[in-house]
């Protein structure tokens, strides 16, 4: 008889080989799915959590650059305290500027412009002097009070040698002294606008005849009425480091001046000396005659 056991499954309670038994009244593949969907909710959760602390740090970010950045602490009121504005008292005030800039010479500055040692620079235009035809200079050496020296009656005294004046001799001024009634009339000079430049000066004689250099030596000669005479006869008055004193340039050849060299009147470039500064000022006094 043939064995019928061998063609029907074992029945379902038969244990496994290691003894355990299968539950049989869960279906099968549960824990995995259960597994699945814990792992699920703990990714969702994290994912969350990153989200909210990704939105947060900005506004912390932010907050922080808005405490820390000058521009944005105005309307933050304890702010402003830290970013405020110098005071008054440190900062330099327009007054300050404009009298540092205005501010006028020192008297030891004007006391040495006018001192009696030369300058070492040659000698800038003198304004005070050229303003109204040197009245300046010729009225402070004596003119009697009078407002103007476009008619005033001058000598010419040397710095360096004030016992001499300018005196016409012959046809040529030299340096002499002036002892005599005729030497005092060859002294005197009336001291009128210049020529070629009003504001300069112009030099005649009582004969009517006009100081002029030519071949830059200064002489006494009647005006011929031309271009080349006006300039030889008109010399600018300049600022002398002698005070009371002038230097006289030629017109037509700035950078000239008039002074004596041997007692001859002549125009002679100038020259960073003091024998030169001395012999090319001159003061201009009360007429002698």
């Amino acid at each position: 008889m043939p064995d019928n056991t061998s063609q029907h499954p074992p029945p379902h309670h038969t244990p496994w080989e290691n003894g355990w038994t299968p539950d049989s009244s869960r279906a099968p593949g549960t824990r995995r799915l259960w597994l699945a969907g814990a792992l699920a909710l703990t990714t969702i959760a994290v994912c969350a959590t990153a989200i909210v602390i990704t939105d947060k740090q900005p506004d912390d970010t932010s907050r922080t650059k808005k405490a820390t950045d000058p521009s944005s602490v105005g309307t933050d009121g304890p702010g402003l305290l830290s970013f405020a504005s110098p005071s008054k008292k440190d900062t330099p005030t327009p007054d300050a500027h404009t009298t540092a800039a205005t501010k006028s010479p020192s008297a030891s500055a004007t006391a040495a412009e006018h001192s009696s040692t030369p300058s070492a620079k040659a000698p800038a235009p003198s304004k005070s002097a050229s303003s109204n035809g040197g009245s300046g200079s010729a009225g402070s050496s004596g003119s009697g009070g009078s407002s103007s020296s476009s008619s005033a009656w001058k000598s010419v005294r040397s710095v360096n040698y004030p016992d001499r004046y300018w005196q016409v001799s012959g046809d040529y001024v030299k340096l002499n002294p002036a002892g005599s009634a005729a030497a005092r009339r060859a002294s005197t000079f009336k001291v009128v606008k210049g020529l070629a430049k009003s504001s300069c000066y112009s030099f005649t004689t009582a004969d009517g005849s006009y100081l002029r250099h030519r071949n830059f030596i200064l002489r006494a000669q009647r005006n011929d009425g031309s271009s080349l005479f006006k300039q030889d006869a008109t010399f600018c008055p300049r600022t002398s480091s002698y005070s009371g004193a002038v230097m006289l340039e030629s017109v037509n050849y700035p950078g000239r001046y008039l002074r004596h060299q041997n007692f001859q009147l002549k125009l002679d470039q100038y020259q960073n000396s003091s024998l030169y500064r001395a012999d090319s000022a001159f003061r201009l006094v009360t007429g002698l005659n």
